[in-house]
C-alpha cells in the first residue's frame, strides 16, 4: 500500500488558494451555524446519497430544484459503500448505480470481476474522474448556497452489500478485505484496510481544501449491528482523529479555519457522555419525538437530524419531526426524499407504497415555509423553553417553543381540537401571527398591551397544526 501514502502525502503539501471561511458554529451561539456572514440553520428534503457516486445522476439538475426549492443542505456518500436495487424497498434509489455506472474513489483495474458489474477496483490508484465529479458537485452547490455534509463510510448492515463494495477483497486486486463485513471498522482485524480508508480521508480532504460548504461525517449510523456493533467505537474516534489531522495539514498552512465533523449517534436519542473534541455536530436519525436535543444540549453543539423515513409516504410526520427538531433548538434536518431519483432530479419521482419514506415537491414547499419561519427570527438569541405555553391545549397535544423572553417568541402546535394557548409574557406590547405550517400564509394576527404572566391567544378555528410567532412591538 505505499502508493496509497505516497498519493496522500504529495496532496497533503499542495499549495492553497485562498478560500473564505467555512461554516461553521455561530460564536455567539454554538448551537447554530455561521456561514458567508449570516446565523444558519440547515433545511432540507434531499436525496438518497448517491448524488456524486451514481454516474446517471444529473446532479446539476438536483441542485437547482434544490435551491429553487429554498433548501440549503445535501448529504452524500463517497462511494466506499454502495447498495443493491432492492435494498430497503426503496424504488430507483440512487446509492444503487445501475451495472458500470458506479464511480469510486480508486480506479477500475484491467481485471474483470467486480460483484457489480465491470472490472475490479486497484486501491492503490486513485479515480481522477470521480474527484473531478466530486469537486464540482460541490462547488454547483456552493454556488446554489447549498452545504454538503459528507459521509466517508458506513456500515454494511448485510453480506451483499458488503459485497458490493470496492474494500471487499473480491472486488479489488489488491488482496485487501478478506473479512467478514462485522470487523470492516476495526483497528486491529481489517484485513489491510485501515491503511486504504485513511488515505481516501486524507485526499478527499485534500480535494475540497477550499469549500466552505463542506461537513465531513465519519460514519453513517456507526451504532448498527446487534449484538455486534458493526463500527468499533475505538475506529471512528481515530477516524475523527485523521480528518482533524488532515484538515490541520491542509488549511493550517494556508491559514484557514478547519471544516466542522459532524457525527451520528443514535436512531431516536441517546444522551452523548465523552464527545470526541473535534466533533462539533452530533447528528440522530428518526428524532421524533425530539428528546435528543434536550438531553445533549449542554455540550453547545449542534445537534442535527439528518435522515428520517420508515414512517410511511405521507408528508405529515416528517413534516412535524422538522418542526419540532427545530423549535427544540436542533439546527439541522434533512428528510429523506424519494422523489430525487436519476431521470427525475427535478423530484418528480412517484414512488409507490412500500418505499420506506416520503418526499415530494409540495412537501420541499413545507420545508421552505420551516426555513422561512426560523429565518424570520433573530434565533442565535433564542433558546427552548418547555415552560413558556402554561396550559389551554387538548390533553394529547404536542408543542415546542424557541424564546428569547420579552422579545420574540416561535410556538409550534399539533393537535385538536386546538381552541386557544396560554402563554407566559412579561409585561409589553407584543405582536402575535398565526402562520399556516402548510403554506406559510398568515392566518390571523393581533396587537396586545399585556400586564405580565399568562396571555391567553385564541387558536384560528379549524386548525390542528399551526405555528405562532410572538415579537415585542
Amino acid at each position: 500500500m505505499k502508493l496509497v501514502f505516497a498519493l496522500a502525502t504529495v496532496l497533503v503539501g499542495a499549495t492553497l488558494a485562498p478560500g473564505a471561511e467555512p461554516i461553521r458554529l455561530h460564536p455567539d451561539n454554538p448551537h447554530y451555524f455561521s456561514w458567508r456572514g449570516r446565523p444558519t440553520v440547515l433545511i432540507t428534503s434531499a436525496e438518497h446519497y448517491g448524488a456524486v457516486l451514481n454516474l446517471e445522476f444529473d446532479y446539476i439538475k438536483y441542485l437547482d430544484t434544490l435551491a429553487r426549492d429554498g433548501l440549503n443542505l445535501t448529504r452524500t456518500f463517497s462511494g466506499a459503500y454502495c447498495e443493491n436495487p432492492t435494498a430497503f424497498n426503496i424504488a430507483n434509489n440512487t446509492l444503487a448505480p445501475a451495472t458500470g455506472r458506479l464511480i469510486v474513489p480508486w480506479s477500475r483495474s484491467n481485471t474483470p470481476g467486480y460483484f457489480g458489474g465491470g472490472n475490479k477496483f486497484d486501491l492503490t490508484r486513485w479515480d481522477e474522474a470521480y474527484f473531478r465529479r466530486l469537486k464540482d458537485f460541490v462547488d454547483q452547490a456552493s454556488r446554489r448556497g447549498i452545504v454538503v455534509e459528507f459521509t466517508f463510510f458506513c456500515p454494511f448492515y448485510r453480506d451483499d452489500m458488503w459485497l458490493r463494495s470496492p474494500l471487499h477483497a473480491g472486488n479489488n486486486v489488491n488482496g485487501v478485505g478478506d473479512v467478514k463485513r462485522e470487523v470492516v471498522y476495526t483497528l486491529d482485524r481489517h484485513g489491510g484496510l485501515l491503511a486504504v480508508q485513511e488515505a481516501m480521508v486524507r485526499r478527499i480532504v485534500a480535494e475540497l481544501r477550499d469549500a466552505d460548504n463542506v461537513l465531513w461525517e465519519v460514519c453513517n449510523e456507526p451504532y448498527t449491528g446487534k449484538p455486534v456493533r458493526l463500527v468499533a467505537a475505538e475506529w471512528e474516534n481515530h477516524m475523527a482523529d485523521i480528518i482533524a489531522d488532515a484538515e490541520r495539514r491542509i488549511r493550517g498552512e494556508a491559514r484557514l479555519p478547519a471544516r466542522l465533523i459532524t457525527q451520528n449517534i443514535a436512531n431516536g436519542r441517546q444522551k452523548i457522555e465523552q464527545p470526541h473534541p473535534a466533533v462539533s455536530v452530533f447528528n440522530f436519525h428518526y428524532a421524533n419525538p425530539p428528546d435528543a436535543v434536550p438531553m445533549n444540549f449542554g455540550l453547545n453543539r449542534v445537534i442535527g437530524d439528518n435522515e428520517t423515513g420508515f414512517k410511511g409516504n405521507a408528508d405529515a410526520h416528517y413534516r412535524m419531526e422538522a418542526w419540532e427538531f427545530l423549535l427544540a433548538g436542533g439546527a439541522l434536518y434533512n428528510n429523506l426524499d424519494y422523489s430525487f431519483t436519476v431521470g427525475h432530479e427535478d423530484g418528480t419521482f412517484a414512488y409507490g407504497e412500500k418505499t420506506p419514506g416520503g418526499g415530494n415537491a409540495g412537501f420541499r414547499r413545507q420545508m421552505k415555509v420551516l426555513a422561512d419561519f426560523m429565518r424570520s427570527f433573530d434565533f442565535v438569541r433564542m433558546g427552548p423553553d418547555s415552560n413558556v405555553v402554561k396550559s389551554g391545549l387538548p390533553e394529547k397535544a404536542r408543542v415546542q417553543a424557541l424564546v428569547e423572553p420579552g422579545r420574540q417568541y416561535a410556538i409550534y402546535l399539533k393537535g385538536k381540537p386546538l381552541t386557544s394557548i396560554v402563554v407566559d409574557l412579561p409585561s409589553g406590547s407584543y405582536h402575535a401571527e398565526w402562520i399556516s405550517v402548510m403554506t406559510g400564509k398568515g392566518e390571523g394576527s393581533r396587537e396586545t398591551k399585556h400586564a405580565g404572566g399568562p396571555a391567553t391567544l385564541e387558536i384560528p378555528a379549524g386548525a390542528e397544526e399551526i405555528a405562532l410567532r410572538i415579537r415585542r412591538s
